[in-house]
C-alpha cells in the first residue's frame, strides 16, 4: 500500500457478501416455492422462441456470474462506492423477487438431458432453481450492474472488448440454456439500468435521498400527466401483449419523468454541468428523450437556431453540432435537464425541468453561467429544449443584471423583439423580479 492511501474496506466488503449471499438464496428460493404453489403459473413466450437452440455449453459463462458477483464486493477502493455498488445489488435483488412474488411467471420449455462437463452444472442448478422467477431476469439486471462496475476499472482496450463480450455471453447465454424467455431479457435489463440509474458511483447524492416533495402546483399538474401516460402505456402493453409490450419501455420512460416533476427535480435526469447525461438514464428515459427532441424539432423547425439579444450573447434552442460549428463555435450555455448538448468543449448546463420554473438559487446560477461564459471573450449560445422559457429567463435574468438595459422590464423587452416566440409566464416573472432585487431564495 502507498503511503497516505486508505486500505481498501476489505471486512466491509466481507460483511456485505455475508448479507448478500444468503439474501439470494433465501429470498430467490421463498420465490421459487411461492410460484410453485399456485394452481397455475402463466408463461409469456413468443413463438419465434420455439427456434432457440439449446447449447448446453453456455453453462459456463452463465455461471460466470456468481465469480463476478463475488468478486466485485473486495474490488471496491473505498467504503462509498462499496456502498452504491451494494446497494445496487441489493435493489435489484429486492424488485426482482417482489416481482416474481406478485406476478409469477414459468419457463415453458423443458430442458433436454446434458451430458459431460456441462451436466454438472446443470445439476447444480437444477438444485436450487426451478422454472419461475422469469421477468424481469435478475440475471440479466446483475448482469449490467457488473458491467458497469467491471468497466470503471479496466482501462485497456483488448481488456474492455474482452468484458464488452464476455457481458454479451452472460446475457445471451440465459436463452440458450433454456432458462429464461426473451420478455425477462428487456425487463432485467431495465431493472439493471434503474439500480445504476438510482444509486450513482460518483459522489453526488443516491437519488433515493435526494427526493424532495414538490411544493409547486404545476409540477404535480405534470407529474400527474405523465403518470396517467405512463398507466395508459403499459395498460395497452399488458392487453395487447406481442410487440406492443415494447410501450412497457415508453411507460418505465414516463413514470420516471413524473418522479422527477413529483420530487426529484431536475437531477432525476442525470445531466451533468457540461449537458451529457449518465449512461443508465440516457437508456431509461430514451423514449421521452425522443419525443421531446421531436416536440422541439416540430416547435423549431422554421426558427432560427438561435438570434442575438446582445452584443455576444445568442438565444436559441439546443443546436446541432453542424448549427454549432456554422455560428462559430460559441460557448453553450444549457438549461436543459432532457436533452443532451452536442459534445463540444467548454460547454455548461444548468438543468431545468420543462414546464416548471425553478428555485431563484437554479435561476441565480444560470445568470451567473452565462456571465462567465461571456467573460471568457466568445459568443455565448444560450439554449434550452425550445429555446421559449428556461433559456429565456435566464438571458432576461442576465440582462437585468448585467446587461444595459437598465430594468427587467426593458430585459424582458429586448428578448422578446429579437424571439417573439418565447413563453414566461407569471412565475417566471416574479422569480426574476425577486432574482433581481435581490430577494430570499425559494427552495425547489
Amino acid at each position: 500500500m502507498r503511503p497516505g492511501t486508505k486500505p481498501r474496506p476489505w471486512r466491509r466488503a466481507a460483511a456485505w457478501l455475508a448479507l448478500l449471499g444468503p439474501l439470494f438464496y433465501i429470498s430467490y428460493g421463498f420465490a421459487n416455492w411461492w410460484a410453485a404453489t399456485r394452481a397455475q403459473v402463466p408463461a409469456l413466450v413468443f413463438e419465434w422462441e420455439r427456434g432457440t437452440p439449446f447449447w448446453p455449453w453456455t453453462i459456463f459463462p452463465y455461471w460466470t456470474i456468481n465469480t463476478f458477483y463475488a468478486l466485485s464486493l473486495f474490488l471496491a477502493k473505498d467504503r462509498h462506492t462499496l456502498d452504491r455498488h451494494a446497494a445496487r445489488l441489493l435493489t435489484a435483488q429486492a424488485v426482482a423477487v417482489s416481482c416474481f412474488v406478485l406476478w409469477p411467471l414459468h419457463f415453458s420449455f423443458g430442458q433436454p438431458a446434458v451430458e459431460g462437463a456441462p451436466a454438472f452444472l446443470f445439476d447444480a442448478l437444477r438444485g436450487f432453481d426451478q422454472p419461475f422467477n422469469q421477468a424481469p431476469s435478475l440475471h440479466i439486471a446483475l448482469a449490467v450492474i457488473l458491467w458497469d462496475w467491471y468497466r470503471r476499472l479496466i482501462h485497456a482496450r483488448w481488456a474492455r472488448a474482452v468484458l464488452h463480450l464476455w457481458t454479451f455471453a452472460i446475457c445471451a447465454s440465459v436463452l440458450t440454456t433454456w432458462q429464461h424467455h426473451f420478455i425477462d431479457i428487456p425487463t432485467g435489463a431495465l431493472l439493471g439500468l434503474l439500480c445504476v440509474w438510482l444509486w450513482p458511483l460518483e459522489r453526488v447524492v443516491a437519488l433515493p435521498c435526494a427526493w424532495r416533495l414538490a411544493r409547486d402546483p404545476q409540477r404535480w399538474k405534470l407529474a400527474g400527466l405523465y403518470g396517467a401516460g405512463a398507466l395508459l402505456c403499459l395498460a395497452i402493453a399488458l392487453s395487447l401483449q406481442g410487440s406492443a409490450l415494447w410501450l412497457g419501455w415508453l411507460a418505465l420512460s414516463l413514470a420516471l419523468v413524473a418522479l422527477n416533476y413529483a420530487g426529484l427535480g431536475a437531477r432525476g435526469f442525470c445531466m451533468d454541468g457540461h449537458g451529457r447525461m449518465a449512461w443508465s438514464a440516457r437508456w431509461l428515459f430514451a423514449p421521452y428523450r425522443l419525443g421531446a427532441a421531436l416536440n422541439a424539432w416540430l416547435w423549431t423547425r422554421r426558427l432560427p437556431a438561435s438570434v442575438e439579444v446582445a452584443p455576444g450573447v445568442r438565444l436559441g434552442r439546443r443546436p446541432t453540432l453542424a448549427e454549432w460549428r456554422a455560428a462559430g463555435q460559441p460557448r453553450l450555455v444549457s438549461l436543459c435537464a432532457e436533452l443532451q448538448l452536442p459534445q463540444v468543449p467548454q460547454a455548461r448546463c444548468v438543468p431545468m425541468l420543462d414546464l416548471a420554473v425553478p428555485a431563484r438559487a437554479r435561476l441565480r446560477r444560470a445568470v451567473a453561467v452565462i456571465e462567465g461564459q461571456r467573460r471568457a471573450g466568445q459568443t455565448v449560445w444560450v439554449c434550452c429544449a425550445l429555446g421559449f422559457s428556461r433559456s429565456a429567463a435566464s438571458v432576461v435574468g442576465w440582462l437585468g443584471l448585467h446587461g444595459s438595459e437598465g430594468s427587467l422590464a426593458a430585459a424582458h423587452a429586448a428578448v422578446r423583439r429579437a424571439r417573439p416566440q418565447i413563453v414566461l409566464r407569471p412565475g417566471w416573472i416574479a422569480e426574476l423580479e425577486q432574482l433581481s432585487a435581490g430577494g430570499t431564495t425559494r427552495h425547489e
